[in-house]
């Protein structure tokens, strides 16, 4: 099976990044294309294969579409000739655009191809994105081989696209939230008197074992804080002192914000 991203943007070639990190693809058969060749350099060096023209990158069995919206009814537009709406299946990246224009820039002779509105983080350059997928018009086969490809790429969830704005912000968004954080903690821990890049590492390890913890015993994230809070210790002491300043309700502002 092959598959291709068009659009080797942040987003795109973070797709790209993790799927030449994954064993599902071999290097070769990903397809690349981005209409500027000094993006796909890098790319080549891995063993991919790269063009610049995007009808050359949508024959392949998984056509990815990785673009900034506006940009996306002229490739739609540009590539659906070269689709074969009986065998292949498409991946369309790109957050505010509704399955309505999708499916109206789509028509070929009153019938479009199955195709999955997905939203990742570019986490998924590193196969740990959390990600969103709608499938619009897809088997329950066509929709297992998709939800398969992103679960090797962190982890996915099928949603309604009613619920993709509000997943952009949790997820998306969301990596730049947890960076502001850890910055923050960074900062703290400078101040406590740790070098910048250890404070960095110690910071990182921490949330990585936070997520861990979340992830391997369904813990709920209460239930973990109970467990490293004593009466009249220094852990309640910082957790009231972020309350007073507002922490809780300023993440919650923060995410309403992106609706």
């Amino acid at each position: 099976m092959k598959i291709s991203v068009i659009g080797a943007g942040a987003m795109g070639g973070a797709f790209a990044e993790g799927l030449l990190k994954d064993q599902t693809f071999k290097p070769e058969d990903i397809t690349i294309a981005d209409p500027k060749p000094a993006k796909l350099e890098h790319y080549t060096k891995e063993g991919a294969s790269v063009t610049t023209e995007n009808s050359i990158a949508a024959k392949a069995d998984i056509v990815s579409v990785v673009v900034k919206p506006e940009t996306l009814e002229t490739v739609l537009r540009e590539i659906k000739n070269s689709l074969d709406y009986k065998k292949q299946l498409l991946i369309i990246i790109a957050a505010g655009v509704s399955s309505n224009q999708i499916s109206e820039w789509l028509n070929k002779n009153g019938s479009t191809l199955p195709y999955f509105m997905v939203i990742p983080n570019i986490a998924i350059a590193e196969r740990a994105s959390m990600t969103f997928i709608v499938p619009q018009g897809a088997t329950k086969e066509q929709t297992k081989i998709i939800t398969d490809l992103f679960d090797e790429l962190g982890e996915s969830l099928i949603t309604t696209e009613k619920l993709l704005t509000a997943g952009t912000t949790l997820a998306s968004c969301g990596i730049a939230y947890a960076m502001r954080y850890i910055r923050a903690s960074t900062e703290g821990g400078v101040e406590l008197g740790f070098k910048a890049s250890d404070a960095t590492k110690i910071v990182a390890q921490t949330v990585e074992g936070a997520v861990k913890l979340l992830q391997n015993t369904g813990m709920h994230p209460e239930a973990a804080i109970d467990q490293v809070t004593t009466p009249g210790g220094v852990t309640i002491k910082g957790l009231n002192e972020m309350e007073h300043s507002g922490f809780t309700s300023a993440v919650i502002r923060g995410l309403k914000a992106g609706m």
